[in-house]
């Protein structure tokens, strides 16, 4: 068969068309890490590693869950190379600052039919305690709420995780992850005479 067959062939199969891709199932994480060499191959990996997601290659999110969102124990085996995508909170400092990173996040029911909407993370980091830390991160969840959601949900089941430390060594890195191991795919429309 020639190419320009084939293509003509896989053009009768037809098309699906899908929608943005759902993150569906996650898992929450935390490490510190320290090096007298650098930051990036450094803290920042050794802190991964603490957390368990060195072998991945890390991609951030911004701060909203889906209602469809579940957490799950963190899986015994993430293929090595895989992406990794997450809402992160990332703390680096130099030798003897403190590095605190946190994340909240709560979720929004309708006031009304009471179903569950979705979620609302916050991440914040810095040279803070963790008591801090944590109040920062219920105001700015708060502020969030207020300013986009307070009228038609209730915020409830907030969830708060922190790591702090102080580095001994020239660097070091505080996180906090909340990471996606799959995601939904919605079909919008199946056309079978493309």
């Amino acid at each position: 068969m020639e190419k320009e067959d084939i293509l003509h062939a896989e053009g009768r199969l037809g098309e699906l068309i899908i929608g943005n891709r759902i993150p569906k199932d996650y898992f929450i994480t935390k490490g510190t890490g320290q090096s007298d060499l650098t930051v990036h191959a450094g803290s920042y990996h050794l802190a991964l590693k603490e957390a368990g997601v060195e072998m991945c290659n890390i991609m951030t999110y911004s701060s909203i869950l889906p209602a469809i969102a579940t957490e799950i124990p963190r899986p015994k085996r993430l293929v090595h190379g895989s992406v990794m995508e997450s809402i992160f909170s990332v703390c680096t400092v130099n030798q003897g600052e403190r590095a605190t990173a946190g994340i909240i996040f709560g979720w929004l029911y309708h006031k009304k039919t009471r179903a569950k909407y979705g979620g609302l993370v916050c991440e914040l980091y810095g040279d803070h305690s963790i008591k801090q830390i944590e109040q920062r991160l219920h105001a700015s969840l708060d502020e969030l709420y207020t300013n986009g959601y307070s009228d038609d949900f209730h915020l409830k089941e907030r969830r708060v995780t922190t790591e702090s430390f102080v580095p001994k060594k020239k660097f070091g890195t505080a996180l906090v992850a909340l990471c996606f191991v799959n995601y939904h795919y919605p079909i919008l429309r199946v056309n079978l005479n493309a």
